[in-house]
Parts: C-alpha cells; sequence; structure tokens
C-alpha cells in the first residue's frame, strides 16, 4: 500500500491537480532509464531519441536493476512518480545484446510493452510518423506494436502546422514480422512550377534496424478501456444533419400541414366579397365586389 501524506503547500495541490486525470489529458511525456549494463550503442541511440522527443521527456542517470518481463512494478511506480506515461528501458548482455524495450502504461497500470534489439544503428551525428509494410495490417501483434510506436514518438497535439515547420519525418518499415526498420527524414522543400512545393526526403538520423524479442500486450478488454473517450468529448449526433464534400452543413426540417384560413393578414374592404343572392326566374343578378 502507497503512503499518502498530507499535502501542505499550495505547489503540491497544483502539482496533483495537474496530474489527476481530466477530459483532455496533457501531453505524453515519456521515462528514459538504463537497465543494470548498457553500452555504447545503447546510450548513443536512447540519447538521439531523447533528442526527438525534448520537451516531454524525463530522464533517469543511474542504473537501474529492472527486469520488466520479470516484474513491470517498479517501472509503473517510477511512471507514476515522474507523471509519464510512456517509456524506453536500454539494456544490454550476453543472452539479449542491445536491446530497448518501450512501454506505456494507464490507469496505473502496464499496458504493452515490446522489447526490440537493435539490428543496425546510425547515429544522428553521422548524418509526421509514419508506418509501411503489410506486416503491421496482416500480424495483428505487429499492428499493435506498430501502435505503440506512434504513440510512443508522437509529439505536442496541434491543430494545424505549416508547411514550412514540419521539419522531421519518422517512418517506421515493417520488413517482416520480427524486424522493424526506423528512419528520420528532413523534408526540403524544391520549387515547382504549380504553387505547391516539390518535397524531397533526405535522412537526417537517427537510423534503427530493430528484431522484436519479446512482448507483452494488453488484452482487448484493457485496451479498448484505454482508447475509450470520453462522454464529454463525443460530439451529440444531431437528428436530420449532414455535411457534404465542403464541408457545408445540410439540414432537413419537417414542417407540419400549414392552415393559411387562421393566419392573420391584413383585410382590404375593396376586395371583400359579397355574399351570392339567389336571383328569381328571368331575373339577372349582378355580384358586387
Amino acid at each position: 500500500m502507497v503512503r499518502v501524506e498530507k499535502i501542505k503547500t499550495k505547489k503540491g495541490k497544483r502539482v496533483l491537480v495537474d496530474r489527476a486525470p481530466k477530459t483532455v489529458e496533457n501531453d505524453k511525456k515519456t521515462l528514459f532509464c538504463r537497465g543494470t549494463k548498457t553500452n555504447e550503442i545503447i546510450n548513443h541511440a536512447m540519447m538521439d531519441l531523447y533528442d526527438m522527443k525534448k520537451p516531454l521527456t524525463t530522464k533517469m542517470d543511474k542504473h537501474n536493476p529492472y527486469h520488466l518481463f520479470e516484474d513491470e512494478t517498479p517501472i509503473v511506480r517510477a511512471g507514476a512518480k515522474f507523471d509519464t506515461s510512456m517509456f524506453v528501458l536500454g539494456c544490454n548482455s550476453k543472452k539479449k545484446p542491445n536491446c530497448l524495450t518501450f512501454g506505456r502504461t494507464f490507469d496505473g497500470q502496464l499496458l504493452d510493452m515490446a522489447e526490440l534489439r537493435i539490428i543496425a544503428y546510425q547515429s544522428a551525428s553521422n548524418f509526421e510518423v509514419f508506418l509501411e509494410g503489410a506486416a503491421f495490417e496482416s500480424d495483428p501483434d505487429m499492428k499493435r506494436i506498430g501502435n505503440l510506436m506512434v504513440d510512443w514518438f508522437r509529439g505536442p497535439k496541434v491543430d494545424t502546422v505549416r508547411l514550412e515547420g514540419l521539419e522531421t519525418v519518422i517512418v517506421f518499415t515493417a520488413i517482416d514480422e520480427k524486424t522493424i526498420a526506423l528512419r528520420v527524414y528532413r523534408p526540403l522543400l524544391k520549387k515547382s512550377a504549380t504553387a505547391t512545393p516539390r518535397v524531397e526526403l533526405a535522412e537526417m538520423g537517427p537510423s534503427l534496424n530493430l528484431e522484436v524479442m519479446r512482448k507483452k500486450l494488453a488484452d482487448d478488454t484493457l485496451f479498448k478501456l484505454a482508447c475509450k473517450k470520453p462522454k464529454a468529448l463525443m460530439k451529440k449526433r444531431r437528428k436530420n444533419m449532414s455535411e457534404d464534400v465542403f464541408g457545408n452543413q445540410l439540414a432537413r426540417v419537417h414542417v407540419g400541414k400549414q392552415r393559411t384560413d387562421d393566419i392573420q393578414t391584413r383585410k382590404v374592404k375593396a376586395l371583400k366579397k359579397t355574399p351570392l343572392v339567389e336571383a328569381a326566374p328571368g331575373e339577372e343578378v349582378a355580384m358586387k365586389e
């Protein structure tokens, strides 16, 4: 049982309010931590990922004896302490060399976790998120890992982005059901004959080839609960409303039977008709207006 001390300062109250559940949650932060042993490849790869995720990052400098596939409690507690819902653990051993464990938590418990081994690595100093490859669609586990990678590398939410403001493009390619390639490109805007510029991609690093070693994925019930949107954010469906391809709202109005006899209108005396008078046989009667 976790002991909760009474908050005595206003700053502590603000921290608890910021960490409390919200209808619109804060941007997801990522916790970077190193395992019992690491090497130069792991350290440089984690630094490149750390620079890509700034400023939504928190780093633990010391080595930690975490074995997440045996007990995930320490990383969940660390995430609650630093208010991070995403994490990555780097470790190196003889049986599992150059491994990065990516994961995410939900409601104080582990949601998804996958251990990926670095097959090839090229640092960013040497030179929008997309998923490519049929394995991301055909294999259910790879589909979940692809969803984890997109969620892990996602930045702060913005409504609109200027074309000149798009600085990096992160691409994940599923080579097969066990291998994932990570590439980072910089879009270059070139002149073209039209108003829209021609876009070219230049590789800027880091470049990683990852092999799926171990994974621990949430069941369908917990995953659906994590993806569920609050009712306050759900748009209430309006009846008889539709939208065309241009974004214009179209509505259908049902009008009841209109009784025009009861409508108060301006009556002109000159237009008032006099009632008809029955004429005797052989007589002509004119109708007065």
